[in-house]
């Protein structure tokens, strides 16, 4: 006897034919159409699974690359043909089936002859109907290694409501499939592809048991016990049968009606009620493995908060969507390819060779995050401007473009067209105007020159490093909560820093903060809620971090003004203390910080 390679014992039978996993073997039996249309429509943990990533593919969709007014063609083509709309119902088919297809009508008679996008006109782009792989039948494969249509079929066969059978060239659909098969030529009953759902079938099935059987255990959580000496006996009695249904019905009565329960002195009662406490847990588990199998994270898949200490599902929504550009990348962009070609010609009646698209972020980002990135791009766009690199005009052309790309000025693109007709656009020629000319000489003058006032402007201050903070007048308040978490040594001048520059600049074109308080004295308030975090920062252990669009604004008007942060990034905070301290046991500030009027400083490096 030979032993490969593994642990034999021939007294438990690990490794031998008495192992319990001896046996054990894969087996595979396809589900039909009719079944896979049960799970689909019966069953909504079959169908979020079905629907949740062909949805998150088209969800944003994609950004098309070009001049704007050739931008504007393609996408209205789009929508005439509701290609997104077409695409969702073929990715969600395919899933469940294991394949569908758009199909590519331009009009033409013979369908047996290959497309060419190249031929179509304006508007050549007629419809796109679905097609699911039971109304195409697939041909004989293609073997011939030279062409482009390798492995896949040479025709397909579409059966028409009137019976009638069209063949249909393989580059007249847009293909999809759900599963792929591990080798399509020695899987002879098909070739498309697996449905999404033979492989998480029993994941599902075992989630939705497990929760099934715990809603049947609910109906029997408290069960009455009556113990009756020599029951056996007597029910042998036809008559006993009908006076014990009576005498339990009486005596439950009187127990609901008087919250009394009578009985025979001999008779015992007795309460018994199921525990239910580690059953969630049981049911959380065959969910995890449900969404495990499906690969898409519990908080998607069942629409519920991330929890445990510190969770917030970023890092799973991460890996998540990361798959879903994958899938965008490896399996829509290769299939349409042919389709986006007849949208670019049927839309511009050419096809211009810059003209690509990018599909869109999947991640919603919110309002804060949304101002931290605008405000981030102000700060890049300053640097870049104040280095003197890139030629002012394309600088200022590329930050308008980047505002419209974003969204950070509803209406700016138009507005921009409004401003150059009537004669108020910003020129973007190369030829430089004077006050261009005297901005790059500024930026070229030595950082540390000494700029006096006879050769500044008659407006102008002398150039000076800032420091800008704002006092916290409620420090009483916080220092105490501070101190309810167990932090010590609390710093003394609790305060808010808007600025800190070492960059020298005029304190006037910097201006004031406008907003005041209703009695006209310049405090600010943060409201009670909104984000809140306590985290090291810096040289301190603990710190209060908060939002506040207007102090980030503030921070960035300063920015604008010649001003330069002394640190990589600007975060609203509180310091509270530099003793090492426990952050996992605080729970943050939720209550309002009152901040006083801004304080202007030089920076003292002491």
């Amino acid at each position: 006897m030979r032993f490969l390679d593994s642990i034999v014992n021939i007294f438990t039978g690990q490794g031998l034919t008495k192992g319990k996993a001896h046996g054990a073997t894969y087996a595979f039996t396809p589900m039909d159409p009719m079944e896979l249309e049960a799970a689909y429509r019966g069953s909504w943990l079959a169908r979020k699974v079905i629907d949740i990533p062909a949805m998150d593919m088209c969800r944003e969709w994609r950004d098309w690359q070009a001049e704007n007014d050739q931008i504007e063609k393609i996408e209205a083509e789009e929508k005439r043909l509701n290609v997104r709309g077409k695409a969702l119902e073929a990715k969600t088919k395919a899933r469940l089936y294991g394949g569908a297809a758009m199909f590519i009508g331009d009009g033409s008679v013979n369908q047996s002859e290959e497309l060419r996008p190249e031929r179509l006109k304006n508007g050549g782009l007629r419809y796109l109907p679905v097609l699911t792989c039971t109304r195409l039948a697939a041909g004989e494969l293609e073997t011939d290694v030279t062409s482009p249509w390798y492995g896949t079929p040479k025709v397909y066969t579409l059966q028409t409501g009137t019976g009638a059978q069209v063949i249909v060239h393989p580059s007249r659909l847009v293909r999809f499939i759900g599963a792929p098969l591990p080798n399509v030529e020695t899987t002879v009953a098909t070739t498309w592809g697996d449905s999404i759902l033979e492989a998480v079938s029993r994941a599902l099935k075992d989630a939705e048991a497990t929760a099934a059987n715990v809603s049947e255990m609910t109906h029997e959580a408290k069960l009455d016990v009556i113990k009756i000496p020599n029951l056996t006996a007597m029910a042998a009695d036809p008559d006993y049968e009908s006076r014990l249904q009576k005498r339990v019905s009486t005596s439950m009565m009187i127990k609901g009606l008087y919250n009394a329960l009578i009985i025979d002195g001999d008779e015992d009662y007795q309460q018994k009620e199921i525990t239910f406490a580690t059953l969630p847990d049981v049911i959380d588990r065959f969910m995890q493995i449900a969404a495990g199998a499906a690969d898409i994270p519990v908080t998607r898949l069942l629409g519920q908060s991330p929890a445990g200490m510190n969770a917030t599902g970023a890092h799973d929504e991460k890996n998540y969507f990361n798959r879903i550009r994958s899938m965008q990348e490896l399996e829509m962009r290769p299939a349409m390819s042919v389709l986006d070609e007849c949208i670019i010609w049927s839309a511009l009646g050419k096809r211009p060779p810059e003209v690509h698209y990018r599909w869109s972020e999947l991640f919603q980002l919110d309002e804060k995050d949304h101002a931290e990135i605008a405000l981030k791009h102000a700060q890049a766009f300053q640097i870049d401007a104040n280095s003197g690199l890139i030629p002012d005009s394309a600088l200022a052309k590329g930050r308008v473009n980047q505002l419209i790309e974003n969204g950070t000025y509803p209406g700016l693109e138009a507005a921009m067209d409004d401003a150059e007709a009537e004669g108020d656009a910003i020129d973007f020629s190369e030829k430089a105007t004077a006050a261009e000319e005297a901005a790059r000489a500024a930026r070229e003058a030595p950082a540390a020159a000494t700029v006096t006032r006879l050769q500044a402007a008659a407006n102008d201050a002398a150039p000076r490093t800032l420091y800008v903070r704002r006092d916290v007048l409620n420090a009483a308040e916080i220092t105490a909560w501070a101190k309810s978490q167990g932090m010590t040594d609390i710093v003394p001048d609790l305060h808010v820093t808007i600025i800190y520059s070492r960059q020298p600049l005029d304190w006037i074109k910097a201006g004031n903060d406008s907003e005041y308080g209703s009695d006209g004295k310049d405090q600010m308030v943060i409201p009670e809620g909104g984000p809140r975090v306590v985290e090291p920062l810096g040289g301190m252990s603990a710190v209060l971090m908060f939002a506040s669009s207007r102090l980030a604004w503030r921070h960035a008007d300063i920015i604008r003004a010649g001003a330069e942060h002394g640190f990589p990034d600007y975060q609203t905070h509180v310091s509270l203390t530099k003793t090492p301290i426990d952050l996992t046991t605080v729970e943050p500030y939720r209550g309002k910080i009152v901040l006083g009027p801004e304080i202007w400083e030089e920076v003292k490096e002491d």
